[in-house]
């Protein structure tokens, strides 16, 4: 045996024992890799019924809104009649406010004229006691001139 195969020999040697000291972690993995697979069937055994259950519960979903948007569509349509309503009872409400408006002008008016004529007759028998007054006082001093005229003649 020469140098070259003694060290073929102990290369084989080595490379024996690489391969010894990786298939212990290669053994170890396999077993994670099938537990992994069991865990995988498992999980899909398992979600296939669920996903069934989702799929009703969706379709009771679609079934509900549909119901909820008939339901709205009902509501819109009463909406739209009390809109209706409403905006007849503004004309109506308007309308009224007019009248309200017109009565009080053609009851205000007679009633203005009313006072203003009380006015004016206070002002008047007032002003005729003033002058009254007044021809009095005036007639007073005029006896009292005369009065002193002729005592002092």
């Amino acid at each position: 045996m020469d140098g070259g195969q003694i060290a073929a020999l102990i290369a084989a040697g080595a490379f024996l024992m690489l391969v010894l000291v990786l298939a212990v972690p290669i053994l170890r993995l396999r077993h994670t890799v099938d537990a992994t697979t069991r865990m995988i069937n498992d999980i899909n055994e398992q979600t296939t019924p669920l996903l069934g259950d989702v799929n009703t519960t969706v379709k009771n979903v679609n079934t509900a809104l549909e119901q909820v948007q008939t339901s709205l569509d009902g509501v819109n349509l009463q909406l739209a009649k009390v809109d209706t309503m409403t905006s007849h009872a503004q004309n109506v409400t308007a309308n009224v406010a007019n009248l309200a408006t017109v009565v009080s002008a053609a009851a205000a008016n007679p009633l203005v004229k009313v006072a203003a004529f009380g006015y004016g007759v206070r002002r008047a028998a007032s002003a005729r006691r003033h002058a009254e007054t007044e021809r009095e006082v005036r007639d007073t001093i005029k006896q009292q001139r005369r009065a002193a005229r002729r005592g002092n003649h």
